[in-house]
């Protein structure tokens, strides 16, 4: 049977076939829609961790107890799963394990550009990297029998354009003849104390080693002789670049990027005059083919930055007169298209976040932030947000401020955190400001749900991935029992009240937490948001002061009229009543619609 699946269910599909029993994950962005998947195979234990340390270390003890698993996270949640990663591939696996990296060329929704192909050379794991949705499973699967054959962890490395591309896939049966899970006691091997550790690391350089010498003649790196005056190297959705744009070139098609095939990259050298390497990011596999005193070009004419488009390849290749098949069809559709207005980035009609940033924005406060919605406190109008850096930052970031101004500044600094992320790994800031006695004020916006990335439950939603009720973190408690005496909770779309009690901590010289208490209006459990009465503007009263513009809100239009004059408009198509805009109103001209 074939389905068209994107790259994201391909990998969820491959999991289930090779036999996964437990899949764990921290949504982020291309990654998310693995977890989301494996939840339509019921035979998979599919769950939300806190953040992406703790989903590999339950991919970890899955895979000691002798069960399949595989873990999920963008790229930059392996930053926060280094840890226990570099470990486990001393340790080794019992049960297959399988940790997806899903990269982001051109930050399409990233705070940075990091290519994770160094991961695995730097944890000396192998990765493999496919090239469309047909290997995403395929490769899944075979991911999983390496990590069992080479007793080691294996990185699958995808793309967003392989994450959310879709094409078809060719279905498989599940395997049925795995070894029933139970519990094995093998100290020497998985307790990593010096002395253990010493033993393991020669065979995590020996198992390198053989991967290396078996990827010569793995299916997955695959050479490909067509005219030899050119001879390309490349991998993932670049291969596919490479067939659109030099078809008669040779291709050596590398499945598995590290380690690389030393054997069949010199086969392949000698056999064409001119050799390249195409790939995204950093010159990763280009470094490793000249280190073997082979000449190669690669990023001498494709750029390091941003990602690689066919377009661009063309340009790349016809800049040193190699003749390229141009891309007709999309300067053909492309041309006499209308231009699309610019839709810039911002919170929905009824975000809770908006009248808090507008106060801060209005407090002239520092605005030490965080990953989620509400980065977008940054955009104008609001323009309130100062500082991002990664996930769960901004609350150190804010005790490292206050360290340095003086006491009359202490007072402008605030924190600004989600729900989601201050469980990701905020709470060990908050933990560190109180025991330092940083007087910042922290907010916590409780939108009851992990938004940016698609409304993922997390532990303070009440619910798991699996849709099971469960027990729901107390923010304020646990803010408490961390030592913080000043916790107050806020309604935001209550300007006056969020103003006077932001101002309050702001000038207290002592820790303090305020945290809002309304969800997401997208939250996908009925009954949780509640729907205000639509609100509209009388034209009459209205004089065009443009204080409600002020808040960026969606729903909101301006109707222009003779020279600057002109009325806003609330779209009653997009206004939630939240009431917001009509408190900003001095003259009364916002009120409940007829």
């Amino acid at each position: 049977m074939k389905e068209i699946l994107s790259g994201n269910e391909a990998i969820a599909r491959g999991a289930y076939e090779a036999g996964c029993i437990v899949a764990c994950a921290y949504p982020g962005t291309p990654s998310t829609e693995i977890l989301e998947n494996t939840l339509d195979y019921k035979e998979i234990n599919s769950s939300w961790a806190p953040n992406e340390k703790v989903a590999l270390e339950v991919g970890i003890g899955a895979s000691f107890g002798g069960g399949r698993a595989l873990v999920a996270m963008k790229h930059v949640g392996v930053n926060v799963a280094a840890d226990p990663l570099f470990t486990l591939s001393y340790t080794g696996v019992n049960g297959g394990l399988v940790l997806v990296s899903a990269d982001d060329p051109e930050m399409h929704s990233s705070q940075n550009e990091q290519d994770n192909r160094n991961y695995a050379k730097f944890a000396k794991i192998p990765m493999l990297e496919p090239s469309d949705s047909q290997e995403c499973k395929e490769f899944t699967r075979l991911a999983f029998e390496l990590s069992e054959q080479f007793d080691t962890p294996v990185m699958l490395r995808t793309t967003t354009r392989i994450s959310h591309s879709k094409s078809i896939v060719e279905l498989g049966e599940r395997v049925a003849d795995l070894p029933t899970p139970k519990l094995v006691k093998n100290a020497a091997k998985q307790v990593m104390l010096p002395g253990n550790a010493r033993v393991r690391h020669p065979l995590v350089e020996k198992r390198c080693s053989a991967l290396a010498e078996q990827g010569a003649s793995m299916a997955i790196n695959c050479l490909e002789l067509r005219e030899t005056t050119i001879g390309i190297i490349t991998s993932g959705v670049c291969y596919q670049y490479v067939r659109e744009v030099l078809p008669t070139a040779s291709t050596l098609k590398l499945g598995m990027v590290y380690p690389l095939p030393h054997a069949l990259i010199r086969e392949f050298a000698a056999s064409v005059d001119r050799l390249f390497v195409v790939e995204e990011l950093d010159p990763f596999i280009e470094e490793q083919v000249k280190a073997m005193g082979i000449a190669v070009v690669g990023k001498e004419i494709i750029s390091l930055c941003g990602e690689l488009t066919p377009e661009r390849l063309s340009a790349a290749f016809s800049g040193i007169g190699i003749a390229t098949v141009e891309t007709q069809t999309l300067k053909q559709g492309n041309a006499g298209m209308p231009s699309l207005p610019q839709r810039p980035p911002n919170m929905c009609p009824g975000c809770p976040h908006r009248g808090v940033f507008h106060t801060l924005n209005q407090l002239k406060a520092y605005v030490s932030g965080d990953i989620g919605c509400y980065t977008l406190g940054f955009m104008p109008p609001l323009s309130a947000m100062d500082t991002c850096v990664c996930m769960g930052a901004s609350i150190g970031m804010a005790t490292g401020v206050t360290k340095v101004v003086s006491v009359e500044e202490q007072k402008k600094v605030v924190a600004v955190i989600g729900d989601s992320t201050f469980l990701h790994t905020g709470v060990n800031g908050l933990m560190d400001l109180v025991y330092n006695q940083s007087p910042a004020t922290v907010i916590i916006l409780d939108n009851r749900i992990t938004a940016m990335t698609g409304r993922q439950d997390n532990p303070a939603s009440g619910f798991t991935l699996m849709n099971d009720p469960t027990h729901c973190v107390d923010l304020p408690l646990l803010c408490t029992a961390l030592g913080v005496k000043h916790v107050r909770t806020i309604n935001p779309f209550d300007l006056e009240q969020t103003r006077t009690v932001i101002q309050e901590e702001m000038n207290r010289p002592e820790p303090s937490v305020i945290i809002t208490d309304k969800p997401c209006i997208l939250v996908k459990r009925e009954g949780v948001f509640q729907k205000g009465p639509l609100l509209a503007v009388n034209d009459e009263n209205c004089t065009g002061c443009r204080a409600c513009l002020k808040i960026g809100c969606p729903a909101i239009e301006w109707c222009p009229g003779e020279g600057k004059k002109g009325k806003a408009y609330i779209n009653p198509q997009l206004c939630t009543g939240c009431d917001v805009c009509r408190q900003l109103c001095k003259f009364d001209a916002i009120g409940r619609a007829k």
